[in-house]
């Protein structure tokens, strides 16, 4: 799983970097992205909610996520 490194991102380039990874991938390939903005938690899962795409995240530490995407 490729993991994609957002800390100190602010919002929308956590989406952005996220976006461009999806695209590349085949179905069923994940990739998580850390970052430590709670914004990038809920846009991220505003974009692929309709989309073939499970988001998971969790706050991994105070103020850190891990958000999974991936494509089905």
């Amino acid at each position: 799983m490729k993991k994609i490194d957002c800390f100190g991102d602010i919002c929308p380039v956590p989406l952005i970097k996220i976006i461009a990874e999806h695209q590349k991938m085949s179905m069923g390939e994940s990739v998580m992205l850390v970052t430590d903005h709670s914004c990038s938690e809920e846009s991220i899962s505003d974009y692929f909610k309709d989309a073939k795409t499970t988001v998971e995240s969790e706050e991994v530490m105070n103020g850190v996520w891990e958000i999974v995407v991936t494509k089905f």
